[in-house]
């Protein structure tokens, strides 16, 4: 079978008991970043062997991994931080085997977009997960598409494009629109901070602001009311 593990996406104390068990105990642990993943499991003393599964790979080796597990072989997926599959790689693999009749099984985990929805004092009954927006072709409609959308959206970003984002999300949604950016979450120089888009712009213009892994959480529009729209 198939394991769908999360791993931290910070401090390392967040992984749970049965995912270090699951580690263990499968056959072959497939790791976005074999680097990176071998520090997690030489903190928590796990001998399992290592190969690598990513976005450039992924494509040439599903189907030999999937044959692999028909054979008998218990495998974990875990990608760098996170839940694989949450704008990481784990769709191809899991869909191959559940077409092969593999069983798969996610555990339940870290991952970065909960935290900073439900810190962020947005509504968090209904929302629009979106993920990373594109870099060129397409990011201006695919903005004013999610400026229109009643609920919370949540966005990924890289640093270097913060202030960009936050200035593209100011003028499709109105400046004064509120919205959160998380960044390093879970680690030493965790930042939740909620305010005006406006605000926000201003705050992050300082470069030694913008670091580490960012959520962008922007409040939905809402009608001439002050009401969220039906």
């Amino acid at each position: 079978m198939l394991y769908l593990v999360p791993t931290p996406i910070g401090n390392l104390e967040d992984i749970t008991l049965r995912a270090l068990r699951v580690l263990r105990e499968v056959s072959l642990i497939l790791a976005e970043d074999t680097r990176t993943s071998k520090k997690l499991l030489a903190h928590y003393q796990i001998e399992t062997p290592l190969r690598s599964y990513h976005a450039h790979n992924e494509h040439a080796v599903t189907a030999a991994l999937a044959a692999q597990m028909e054979g008998g072989a218990d495998m974990a997926l875990i990608s760098d931080a996170g839940t694989p599959g949450i704008s990481d790689p784990g769709f191809l693999l899991a869909r191959e085997c559940l077409r092969r009749g593999i069983r798969v099984e996610c555990l339940p985990g870290a991952t970065a977009f909960v935290p900073a929805l439900v810190a962020s004092g947005l509504p968090c009954d209904k929302f629009h997960f979106e993920g990373f927006l594109p870099h060129k072709k397409g990011r201006a409609s695919r903005i004013e598409y999610l400026a229109g959308l009643p609920f919370t959206f949540v966005l990924y970003e890289s640093p270097h494009r913060l202030l960009k984002c936050l200035q593209q999300l100011a003028g499709a949604c109105g400046p004064e629109r509120q919205a959160c950016v998380a960044r390093e979450l879970t680690k030493i120089h965790e930042e939740v901070r909620t305010d005006s888009l406006n605000a926000l712009i201003e705050y992050f213009s300082k470069p030694d602001r913008v670091r580490g892994e960012i959520v962008l959480v922007v409040e939905g529009n809402k009608g001439a009311d002050g009401k969220d729209r039906d």
